[in-house]
């Protein structure tokens, strides 16, 4: 008998209708690593907030982040 095939596993659609965003959420809208975005949060760079004792991202906070970095000047290599 053949062995059974892995089905591929496809991301679960972004609720766009979310107000609050976790780190992870917000880590795979902007597609970089969780522990990259908890550092970003961390330093601030995001935006969040806390709720109780939960961390949250303002779902606007993700294109406010992202258009800081277009604006930003380029580092020099």
């Amino acid at each position: 008998m053949a062995e059974p095939r892995a089905v591929p596993t496809v991301p679960e659609p972004a609720d766009s209708s979310a107000v609050l965003l976790t780190v992870e959420e917000t880590a795979r809208r902007l597609r970089i690593g969780r522990t990259t975005c908890f550092r970003l949060v961390r330093a601030g760079e995001i935006e969040s907030i806390t709720v109780g004792r939960l961390r949250r991202v303002p779902a606007d906070a993700v294109p406010a982040y992202v258009a800081k970095l277009r604006h930003r000047p380029a580092e020099a290599a």
